[in-house]
């Protein structure tokens, strides 16, 4: 009883903003560029609805239309599914569907976080043990929340290890994310400046000029940019939160434990396979 009281707090945005000893890089602005208006020439893109689309072979007004094998099973199966958890209770509908990091291929199942959660510290080793048994038609990944300063710098950190990962130069990007979370919550080191930070990538062999160079890197403050956008649609108010293809959000409160939350995840992942 006392471990789903203390889960169920989980880490709301009251986070300490004192800690930083170094004001923050100013975000670049991210320029979007209106749309031109289609000449007079153009006619809009018609979108077609399934009824609508053409069918192979001759069709009449009164012939019904005819699903592939595969969809009618699909709607089969929902219609006679058995689900265990219920909206509004287990989970949230957001309404409308918000976007995702990635794009439509694949399910994204998004996990939002601060290092300096002690939920989030516990649920990392879980969640990561999950993710190497999800459904291949997943995509798993992390937004850091951009609530207050310290939060700021370490959505900063996040993403510059993500794209020192991603050129190669940090080797070990889970390693990494696992001493993040130790230096933070076992050794006391809030990792409040720049300086501290740049400490804990020189012990994984980044170059103070790689270091330099990522950190304040146009790809690292549009991350930020797109995670703090992210986070105010999926109007995320406590960590570790869960949020399954942009449509549903649970979380460690709406659970109440972490195996609870993990099943959770897979009917979800289930509803948006066969929907």
């Amino acid at each position: 009883m006392v471990f789903v009281l203390t889960l169920a707090a989980a880490c709301n945005r009251k986070i300490p903003s004192n800690e930083v000893t170094k004001p923050e890089t100013t975000l670049e602005k991210i320029v979007t560029k209106t749309p031109t208006k289609a000449s007079d020439e153009e006619a809009p893109p018609e979108l077609v609805e399934e009824s609508a689309a053409e069918l192979d072979g001759p069709q009449t007004k009164n012939q019904p239309l005819l699903l592939a094998p595969e969809k009618a099973l699909m709607i089969a199966a929902t219609s006679t599914r058995k689900w265990n958890f219920k909206e509004g209770q287990d989970y949230h509908r957001l309404m409308p569907t918000q976007p995702t990091v990635g794009g439509a291929d694949k399910i994204e199942i998004a996990e939002v976080f601060w290092y300096g959660c002690p939920h989030c510290y516990d649920f990392e080793s879980k969640i990561n043990a999950w993710t190497e048994d999800a459904p291949t038609n997943t995509r798993f990944v992390k937004i850091p929340v951009v609530w207050n300063p310290l939060a700021k710098l370490h959505a900063r950190l996040y993403y510059s290890g993500e794209a020192l990962a991603k050129n190669g130069k940090l080797t070990d990007i889970t390693a990494f994310h696992a001493a993040v979370f130790n230096e933070f919550h076992r050794k006391r080191n809030r990792l409040s400046s720049e300086d501290a930070i740049q400490k804990l990538f020189e012990r994984f062999n980044i170059s103070s000029e790689d270091f330099l160079t990522t950190w304040n890197s146009f790809e690292v403050n549009q991350n930020i940019h797109i995670a703090n956008d992210l986070v105010r649609r999926y109007n995320i108010t406590g960590v570790p939160a869960m949020v399954v293809n942009g449509k549903y959000r649970t979380g460690a409160s709406d659970a109440g434990s972490y195996p609870k939350l993990l099943k959770i995840l897979d009917e979800l992942i289930e509803r948006e396979t066969i929907r």
